[in-house]
């Protein structure tokens, strides 16, 4: 999964500076981060919408739209995907109940 989103990741980065015209990943790129991030915030519910009506396949569908406008969303704002990785790696192992508890507060 990790090589595949990885591949993605580079491809959205090749879209970086591309024709807005001939690219949708340049062009939610070129509307800037706030469009990225309000782009990934639909695509979310239409997810949990999906999940709700309980169809596995649309689920699965919206769920990769969500990964894909995620990692453009992280493209806009020049977060690189191997820094999400770092974090999750950083939690593997961890309770989720732990984990939250050593966030600072605020």
């Amino acid at each position: 999964m990790t090589d595949t989103l990885s591949r993605l990741s580079a491809t959205i980065e090749s879209r970086r500076g591309a024709d807005p015209d001939s690219s949708w990943t340049a062009k939610l790129l070129a509307k800037g981060p706030e469009k990225c991030a309000e782009k990934f915030g639909e695509e979310a519910v239409e997810a949990i919408i999906e999940a709700v009506k309980n169809d596995p396949e649309k689920l699965a569908s919206e769920c990769a739209d969500v990964l894909y406008h995620m990692l453009v969303m992280l493209a806009a704002r020049d977060v690189p995907l191997q820094a999400v990785l770092d974090v999750l790696e950083a939690r593997e192992g961890t309770s989720g109940v732990a984990e939250k508890a050593s966030r600072p507060k605020g």
